[in-house]
């Protein structure tokens, strides 16, 4: 199992509501301790039902686990941990590498004997598997039976099912131990590494919930791993796969962000930028709970547009949230400091974050996660993806992608906070410029920067093509970055064909540059 030497946040996000135990004929519901995957459970595991946790090997089960025993061991319960493939010692090693201690609980490892590894014609009437396991099962019997654990772990089924010989005497010794932990009020997770040659739905349909866990190769970065519950009887759960990474502490999952689950009073209110002549173009500012997006070839001034946007709430009070994926966070502060637009101060006083996003790294359901935490932990009035073309790099394919950027923005939406997305065109001049992904049809808002040529120099324009929220100018406006920031000049009446790259001059005197 490999995982990275970081610390996972504690505060799993909010959850669906689960069924209340203390209400009368209720089932008792244990949590697991791992953040975020009580949520996707519907609240945590009805207690005194057999589970089953399946995945190939490396993707977390020991881990889950040993983290379902702390929860248990927490609240007090008693916990019994039954090895059939590895020893004692490598469970600790496990341990100690998330900074864990397997004290309190008992751990039994009931691994082949030397005997084992005789020929078969020491067992003259019985098959060896017949032997075998039934003293596995006696052993495992015996010691539940003396400890009377509410928490058991088998690790794992693969060796049972060597140990049975067939599929039938499997089914039936999985079935005797349901039928045997029944009656004893006991919570038990089986463990599967489905190393068998053909997938097994025997054991799944014994079990009263099942979740799967699975590890991604890409072809570059490191794997993903997502997560899913296949069933679950009786219980509301989150259906659908949802990213979690292994960290020092254990697994960490990212529910997967249903926006019709976060209801919330939404608000209109105008956000200006302070730029009279860009507020007069957008009219009047940019909405909460909408979404703007500032299209436009590499160098237009998209980005610095986003950050004017982003101080100007801070100035006010509010709070903003930056995620850049092209660029370094050292790099827009130094920046925009050289456009006049300071953020070390609202930094500092923690109005302003910015998170440099490394889509080779960070998941896609985990990127959503940091977004949900800003707004909900952190208040945040205003939040900037910058750039919709290195969030395209972190998803698999596009169609998941035009998905996942409608839930979010319309949890945004929902959560009164304006979005600004940054989209990259290729292309610098000219009518055929083009986007790696058409997310305009998903914005409220959408702003196109471009470069025309005049009098043998390369100027920006800008101008608002759709806006949701309300009325807007429909001129098309010169655009600068300066020392003093971002400048937004007066209507280009004097040219015709500026969306073309190389307008014309009408009747009269053109302006000068801005």
């Amino acid at each position: 199992m490999g995982f990275a030497m970081e610390n996972i946040h504690q505060t799993p996000p909010p959850a669906l509501q689960p069924e209340a135990p203390e209400q009368a004929g209720a089932e008792q519901v244990l949590q697991l301790g791992v953040p975020g995957l009580d949520d996707v459970l519907g609240g945590g595991l009805t207690a005194e039902r057999l589970y089953l946790l399946e995945g190939s090997p490396g993707t977390g089960k020991t881990t889950i686990a040993m983290q379902f025993l702390f929860e248990g061991r927490r609240r007090g319960e008693s916990m019994l941990y039954v090895t059939l493939s590895e020893t004692i010692g490598e469970l600790r090693g496990v341990a100690r590498s998330h900074g864990w201690d397997l004290a309190g609980i008992h751990v039994r490892e009931l691994l082949p004997s030397a005997e084992a590894l005789e020929p078969d014609e020491n067992y003259t009437i019985f098959h060896p598997s017949e032997v075998e396991l039934g003293e596995t099962t006696l052993k495992i019997l015996s010691e539940v039976d003396q400890i009377k654990p509410s928490r058991v772990v088998f690790d794992s089924l693969s060796e049972l099912r060597l140990l049975a010989g067939n599929s039938l005497r499997y089914r039936r010794q999985i079935l005797a131990l349901k039928q045997f932990f029944a009656g004893r009020q006991c919570t038990v997770l089986l463990l599967d590494d489905m190393t068998a040659m053909e997938h097994d739905l025997q054991v799944q349909s014994i079990a009263h919930a099942v979740i799967r866990l699975e590890s991604l190769s890409v072809d570059y970065g490191t794997a993903r791993r997502r997560l899913m519950v296949c069933k679950y009887r009786g219980r509301q759960f989150r259906g659908g796969f949802h990213d979690y990474k292994i960290l020092r502490g254990g697994l960490q999952v990212f529910p997967r962000l249903v926006a019709a689950e976060h209801p919330m009073p939404a608000s209109q209110q105008r956000l200006a930028s302070g730029l009279p002549a860009l507020d007069e173009l957008l009219g009047g500012g940019i909405e909460e709970g909408t979404s703007t997006l500032l299209l436009g070839a590499p160098g237009t001034g998209k980005s610095s547009l986003a950050v004017h946007f982003a101080l100007a709430a801070a100035e006010r009070g509010q709070a903003a949230a930056l995620f850049i994926f092209d660029e370094s966070s050292q790099t827009l502060r130094s920046r925009a400091a050289g456009m006049g637009m300071d953020l070390a101060p609202q930094i500092a006083a923690g109005r302003i974050t910015v998170r440099q996003v490394d889509p080779a790294e960070l998941s896609p359901g985990e990127f959503v996660d940091a977004i949900r935490r800003s707004v909900e932990q952190d208040r945040v009035k205003v939040v900037v993806i910058d750039s919709l073309n290195g969030y395209l790099n972190a998803m698999p394919d596009e169609r998941f992608l035009i998905a996942q950027l409608h839930e979010l923005l319309t949890y945004l939406g929902q959560a009164s906070v304006a979005t600004l997305l940054v989209g990259a065109q290729h292309g610098l001049i000219g009518m055929q410029m083009q986007t790696p992904v058409d997310a305009s049809y998903l914005a409220d808002g959408v702003v196109l920067l471009r470069y025309f040529e005049h009098a043998g120099e390369v100027r920006q324009a800008i101008s608002v093509l759709k806006k949701r929220g309300g009325a807007h100018e429909r001129s098309i406006r010169e655009f600068s970055l300066t020392a003093q920031g971002v400048r937004v000049g007066e209507p280009l009446r004097h040219f015709r064909g500026i969306l073309t790259g190389v307008p014309t001059p009408t009747n009269g005197t053109p302006p000068s540059q801005s």
